[in-house]
Protein backbone atom coordinates (compact mmCIF):
# COMPACT_ATOMS: atom_id res chain seq x y z
CA UNK A 1 0.00 0.00 0.00
CA UNK A 2 1.36 3.21 -1.08
CA UNK A 3 1.94 6.28 1.68
CA UNK A 4 2.05 10.37 1.42
CA UNK A 5 5.67 10.12 0.84
CA UNK A 6 6.07 7.11 -1.79
CA UNK A 7 4.65 9.64 -4.47
CA UNK A 8 6.51 12.54 -3.28
CA UNK A 9 8.41 14.68 -6.32
CA UNK A 10 11.10 16.81 -5.04
CA UNK A 11 12.11 19.60 -6.18
CA UNK A 12 15.05 22.20 -6.25
CA UNK A 13 13.36 25.17 -5.34
CA UNK A 14 10.76 27.89 -5.93
CA UNK A 15 9.71 27.69 -10.00
CA UNK A 16 9.58 31.52 -11.17
CA UNK A 17 10.64 31.25 -15.11
CA UNK A 18 7.59 31.60 -17.56
CA UNK A 19 7.13 28.00 -19.62
CA UNK A 20 8.27 28.54 -23.06
CA UNK A 21 5.58 26.38 -24.11
CA UNK A 22 2.26 27.49 -25.85
CA UNK A 23 -0.51 24.48 -24.64
CA UNK A 24 -4.18 24.76 -24.11
CA UNK A 25 -3.81 24.18 -20.22
CA UNK A 26 -0.91 23.97 -17.85
CA UNK A 27 -1.00 21.93 -14.76
CA UNK A 28 -1.58 23.67 -11.52
CA UNK A 29 0.93 22.68 -8.39
CA UNK A 30 -0.68 20.84 -6.25
CA UNK A 31 -2.61 18.95 -8.46
CA UNK A 32 -3.24 15.06 -8.11
CA UNK A 33 -4.53 11.94 -9.78
CA UNK A 34 -5.90 9.58 -6.99
CA UNK A 35 -4.02 6.18 -7.41
CA UNK A 36 -7.27 3.61 -6.68
CA UNK A 37 -10.09 3.96 -8.95
CA UNK A 38 -12.28 1.89 -6.64
CA UNK A 39 -15.24 4.06 -5.73
CA UNK A 40 -15.93 2.12 -1.90
CA UNK A 41 -11.91 2.33 -0.64
CA UNK A 42 -11.19 5.87 -1.97
CA UNK A 43 -14.98 6.49 0.30
CA UNK A 44 -12.85 4.51 3.25
CA UNK A 45 -9.61 6.11 3.00
CA UNK A 46 -11.04 9.45 2.60
CA UNK A 47 -13.41 8.71 5.47
CA UNK A 48 -11.09 6.89 7.79
CA UNK A 49 -7.45 9.64 7.25
CA UNK A 50 -9.20 12.52 4.84
CA UNK A 51 -7.08 11.62 2.03
CA UNK A 52 -6.69 8.74 -0.27
CA UNK A 53 -2.75 7.91 -2.05
CA UNK A 54 -2.21 10.11 -4.82
CA UNK A 55 0.38 11.12 -7.71
CA UNK A 56 1.12 14.48 -8.55
CA UNK A 57 -0.54 15.17 -12.04
CA UNK A 58 1.73 15.13 -14.84
CA UNK A 59 2.29 17.84 -17.85
CA UNK A 60 3.18 20.94 -18.14
CA UNK A 61 3.63 23.69 -15.23
CA UNK A 62 3.16 27.50 -16.15
CA UNK A 63 6.59 28.28 -14.62
CA UNK A 64 9.50 26.33 -14.52
CA UNK A 65 12.79 26.23 -12.72
CA UNK A 66 15.59 26.36 -15.33
CA UNK A 67 16.62 29.05 -17.93
CA UNK A 68 15.79 27.28 -20.90
CA UNK A 69 18.85 28.88 -23.18
CA UNK A 70 21.32 28.63 -20.33
CA UNK A 71 19.93 24.97 -19.27
CA UNK A 72 22.11 21.85 -20.35
CA UNK A 73 20.88 18.35 -20.25
CA UNK A 74 22.39 15.26 -20.40
CA UNK A 75 20.83 11.91 -21.47
CA UNK A 76 22.40 8.42 -20.17
CA UNK A 77 20.91 5.00 -21.21
CA UNK A 78 21.75 1.84 -19.16
CA UNK A 79 21.44 -2.00 -18.81
CA UNK A 80 20.22 -4.15 -21.54
CA UNK A 81 18.81 -2.75 -24.71
CA UNK A 82 15.40 -2.89 -24.92
CA UNK A 83 13.30 -1.41 -28.73
CA UNK A 84 12.42 1.80 -28.52
CA UNK A 85 15.74 3.34 -26.76
CA UNK A 86 16.65 5.27 -29.50
CA UNK A 87 12.71 6.77 -30.27
CA UNK A 88 13.18 8.21 -26.52
CA UNK A 89 16.35 9.86 -27.39
CA UNK A 90 15.26 11.54 -30.05
CA UNK A 91 12.02 12.40 -28.56
CA UNK A 92 13.97 14.02 -25.33
CA UNK A 93 15.90 15.80 -27.75
CA UNK A 94 13.27 17.03 -30.07
CA UNK A 95 10.82 18.50 -26.90
CA UNK A 96 13.91 19.66 -25.28
CA UNK A 97 15.33 21.81 -28.38
CA UNK A 98 12.35 22.41 -30.05
CA UNK A 99 9.50 23.17 -27.67
CA UNK A 100 11.48 24.59 -24.18
CA UNK A 101 14.48 25.81 -26.52
CA UNK A 102 17.21 23.99 -24.99
CA UNK A 103 20.41 24.17 -27.52
CA UNK A 104 22.60 22.17 -25.10
CA UNK A 105 21.51 18.30 -25.06
CA UNK A 106 24.72 15.73 -24.78
CA UNK A 107 24.47 12.05 -24.72
CA UNK A 108 26.61 10.11 -22.15
CA UNK A 109 28.38 7.17 -24.11
CA UNK A 110 27.99 3.81 -22.85
CA UNK A 111 25.97 3.90 -19.96
CA UNK A 112 27.25 5.16 -16.20
CA UNK A 113 30.79 4.67 -17.05
CA UNK A 114 30.58 7.90 -19.87
CA UNK A 115 29.96 9.88 -15.89
CA UNK A 116 33.64 8.50 -15.32
CA UNK A 117 36.44 10.43 -17.32
CA UNK A 118 39.11 7.60 -16.44
CA UNK A 119 37.26 5.55 -19.03
CA UNK A 120 37.59 8.02 -21.89
CA UNK A 121 34.13 7.34 -23.34
CA UNK A 122 33.04 11.40 -23.72
CA UNK A 123 29.73 12.85 -23.99
CA UNK A 124 28.20 13.27 -27.60
CA UNK A 125 26.76 16.18 -29.04
CA UNK A 126 23.10 15.69 -29.70
CA UNK A 127 20.55 18.07 -31.69
CA UNK A 128 17.78 17.19 -34.21
CA UNK A 129 20.26 16.76 -36.66
CA UNK A 130 22.16 13.70 -35.06
CA UNK A 131 19.19 12.00 -34.08
CA UNK A 132 16.52 12.50 -36.90
CA UNK A 133 16.84 8.77 -38.49
CA UNK A 134 18.14 7.44 -35.22
CA UNK A 135 13.92 5.94 -34.86
CA UNK A 136 14.07 3.58 -37.33
CA UNK A 137 17.67 1.80 -36.10
CA UNK A 138 17.58 -0.95 -33.23
CA UNK A 139 19.84 -0.78 -29.67
CA UNK A 140 20.86 2.81 -28.44
CA UNK A 141 23.47 5.70 -30.32
CA UNK A 142 24.76 6.19 -26.96
CA UNK A 143 25.52 2.50 -26.38
CA UNK A 144 25.32 1.20 -22.89
CA UNK A 145 27.19 -0.64 -19.85
CA UNK A 146 25.80 -2.58 -17.11
CA UNK A 147 27.50 -2.18 -13.08
CA UNK A 148 28.09 0.07 -10.78
CA UNK A 149 30.03 3.47 -10.92
CA UNK A 150 31.49 6.22 -8.25
CA UNK A 151 28.65 8.19 -7.51
CA UNK A 152 31.13 11.01 -6.44
CA UNK A 153 32.56 10.44 -9.69
CA UNK A 154 29.82 10.73 -11.49
CA UNK A 155 28.32 13.79 -9.62
CA UNK A 156 31.90 15.61 -9.95
CA UNK A 157 31.39 15.10 -13.68
CA UNK A 158 27.70 16.58 -13.70
CA UNK A 159 29.47 19.72 -11.68
CA UNK A 160 32.17 20.22 -14.26
CA UNK A 161 30.16 19.71 -16.85
CA UNK A 162 27.41 22.31 -15.57
CA UNK A 163 24.72 19.77 -16.30
CA UNK A 164 21.38 20.78 -15.00
CA UNK A 165 19.20 18.14 -15.65
CA UNK A 166 19.84 14.54 -16.17
CA UNK A 167 17.88 12.15 -17.87
CA UNK A 168 18.32 8.14 -16.81
CA UNK A 169 16.82 5.77 -19.44
CA UNK A 170 17.35 1.82 -17.27
CA UNK A 171 16.13 -0.52 -15.86
CA UNK A 172 16.45 -1.15 -11.43
CA UNK A 173 20.04 -1.24 -11.02
CA UNK A 174 19.82 2.15 -13.14
CA UNK A 175 16.75 3.65 -11.69
CA UNK A 176 19.10 2.90 -7.94
CA UNK A 177 21.91 4.70 -9.49
CA UNK A 178 19.42 7.50 -10.22
CA UNK A 179 18.59 7.63 -6.74
CA UNK A 180 22.16 7.37 -5.88
CA UNK A 181 23.20 10.46 -7.80
CA UNK A 182 20.06 12.29 -6.40
CA UNK A 183 21.20 11.81 -2.54
CA UNK A 184 25.03 12.71 -3.47
CA UNK A 185 23.66 16.17 -5.54
CA UNK A 186 21.41 17.16 -2.02
CA UNK A 187 23.92 16.17 0.13
CA UNK A 188 26.46 18.97 -2.20
CA UNK A 189 23.40 21.60 -2.15
CA UNK A 190 23.58 21.18 -6.11
CA UNK A 191 21.04 22.20 -8.41
CA UNK A 192 20.92 19.13 -11.24
CA UNK A 193 17.71 17.62 -11.85
CA UNK A 194 17.55 13.44 -12.24
CA UNK A 195 15.00 12.07 -14.21
CA UNK A 196 14.30 8.63 -14.28
CA UNK A 197 12.90 6.90 -17.47
CA UNK A 198 11.94 3.31 -16.96
CA UNK A 199 12.83 0.91 -19.66
CA UNK A 200 11.56 -2.89 -19.66
CA UNK A 201 9.75 -4.71 -21.92
CA UNK A 202 8.87 -6.75 -19.29
CA UNK A 203 5.83 -4.21 -18.76
CA UNK A 204 5.98 -4.78 -14.88
CA UNK A 205 5.54 -1.05 -13.59
CA UNK A 206 2.57 -0.66 -11.51
CA UNK A 207 0.32 2.30 -13.24
CA UNK A 208 1.75 2.41 -16.78
CA UNK A 209 -0.48 0.98 -19.46
CA UNK A 210 2.21 -0.09 -21.59
CA UNK A 211 5.94 -0.06 -21.16
CA UNK A 212 8.34 0.97 -24.00
CA UNK A 213 9.57 -1.91 -25.84
CA UNK A 214 6.78 -4.21 -24.55
CA UNK A 215 4.89 -3.90 -27.71
CA UNK A 216 7.57 -5.35 -29.88
CA UNK A 217 8.56 -7.80 -27.75
CA UNK A 218 4.98 -9.30 -28.11
CA UNK A 219 4.92 -9.20 -32.03
CA UNK A 220 8.56 -10.40 -31.81
CA UNK A 221 7.54 -13.08 -29.69
CA UNK A 222 3.85 -14.21 -31.57
CA UNK A 223 6.23 -14.85 -34.69
CA UNK A 224 8.24 -17.08 -32.88
CA UNK A 225 5.07 -19.06 -31.07
CA UNK A 226 3.48 -19.61 -35.17
CA UNK A 227 6.73 -20.91 -36.25
CA UNK A 228 6.55 -23.60 -33.05
CA UNK A 229 3.22 -24.41 -33.88
CA UNK A 230 4.13 -25.39 -37.16
CA UNK A 231 6.86 -27.29 -36.19
CA UNK A 232 4.61 -29.46 -33.16
CA UNK A 233 2.04 -29.83 -35.75
CA UNK A 234 4.74 -31.48 -37.87
CA UNK A 235 5.89 -34.52 -35.81
CA UNK A 236 4.02 -37.10 -33.79
CA UNK A 237 3.35 -35.70 -30.74
CA UNK A 238 5.62 -32.90 -31.29
CA UNK A 239 5.96 -30.52 -28.61
CA UNK A 240 6.74 -26.87 -29.15
CA UNK A 241 8.56 -25.03 -26.06
CA UNK A 242 9.26 -21.60 -26.44
CA UNK A 243 10.53 -19.11 -23.44
CA UNK A 244 10.53 -15.33 -23.76
CA UNK A 245 11.02 -12.68 -20.78
CA UNK A 246 9.48 -12.10 -17.75
CA UNK A 247 11.55 -13.30 -14.19
CA UNK A 248 8.60 -11.35 -12.00
CA UNK A 249 5.73 -10.72 -14.36
CA UNK A 250 4.13 -12.65 -17.11
CA UNK A 251 2.75 -9.85 -19.10
CA UNK A 252 4.83 -10.73 -22.56
CA UNK A 253 4.18 -14.67 -22.33
CA UNK A 254 0.36 -13.65 -21.76
CA UNK A 255 -0.11 -11.14 -24.29
CA UNK A 256 1.84 -13.20 -26.84
CA UNK A 257 -0.36 -16.33 -26.13
CA UNK A 258 -3.79 -14.08 -26.35
CA UNK A 259 -2.16 -12.78 -29.75
CA UNK A 260 -0.98 -15.95 -31.37
CA UNK A 261 -3.96 -18.03 -30.68
CA UNK A 262 -2.08 -21.49 -30.60
CA UNK A 263 -0.70 -21.45 -27.39
CA UNK A 264 -2.03 -24.37 -25.10
CA UNK A 265 -0.15 -24.10 -21.75
CA UNK A 266 1.17 -20.36 -20.27
CA UNK A 267 3.39 -20.89 -17.38
CA UNK A 268 3.82 -17.36 -15.59
CA UNK A 269 5.30 -15.95 -12.44
CA UNK A 270 2.10 -14.77 -10.87
CA UNK A 271 0.53 -18.44 -11.31
CA UNK A 272 1.64 -21.12 -8.98
CA UNK A 273 1.35 -24.80 -10.66
CA UNK A 274 2.82 -28.30 -10.56
CA UNK A 275 4.23 -30.49 -13.08
CA UNK A 276 3.32 -33.84 -11.32
CA UNK A 277 -0.24 -35.63 -10.26
CA UNK A 278 -3.72 -35.02 -10.95
CA UNK A 279 -4.12 -31.45 -12.03
CA UNK A 280 -0.57 -31.54 -12.99
CA UNK A 281 1.17 -29.87 -16.46
CA UNK A 282 2.51 -33.19 -17.34
CA UNK A 283 -0.60 -35.35 -16.84
CA UNK A 284 -2.39 -32.69 -18.65
CA UNK A 285 0.16 -32.58 -21.81
CA UNK A 286 -0.48 -36.22 -21.67
CA UNK A 287 -3.93 -36.42 -22.60
CA UNK A 288 -3.83 -33.60 -25.21
CA UNK A 289 -0.92 -35.51 -27.02
CA UNK A 290 -3.05 -38.54 -27.12
CA UNK A 291 -6.38 -36.38 -28.18
CA UNK A 292 -4.23 -33.79 -30.64
CA UNK A 293 -0.97 -35.36 -31.51
CA UNK A 294 0.86 -32.04 -30.48
CA UNK A 295 0.72 -29.02 -27.95
CA UNK A 296 2.78 -25.71 -27.97
CA UNK A 297 4.00 -24.33 -24.46
CA UNK A 298 4.61 -20.81 -23.45
CA UNK A 299 6.68 -20.45 -20.44
CA UNK A 300 7.37 -17.00 -18.74
CA UNK A 301 11.28 -16.89 -17.42
CA UNK A 302 10.44 -16.84 -13.81
CA UNK A 303 7.46 -19.81 -13.57
CA UNK A 304 7.84 -21.87 -11.00
CA UNK A 305 10.55 -20.03 -9.16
Amino acid sequence: MLNDNDTVVAGLGECRVDSPLSVRRFINEGERVIVDVEYGRVETSFRDRGAAPSFENAGPRRKIYFEPSAAKAAIVTCGGLCPGLNNVIRALVMELFYQYGVRTVYGVRYGYEGLIPSYGHGFLELNPDTVDEIHVKGGTMLGSSRGDQSVSGMVDTLEKKDISMLFTVGGDGTLRGAKDLCEEIARRGLKIAVVGIPKTIDNDISFVDRTFGFETAVAEATKVLVSAHEEARGARNGIGLVRVMGRDSGFIAAYTALASNVVNYVLLPEVPFRLHGEGGLLVHLQRRLVAKRHAVILVAEGAGQ
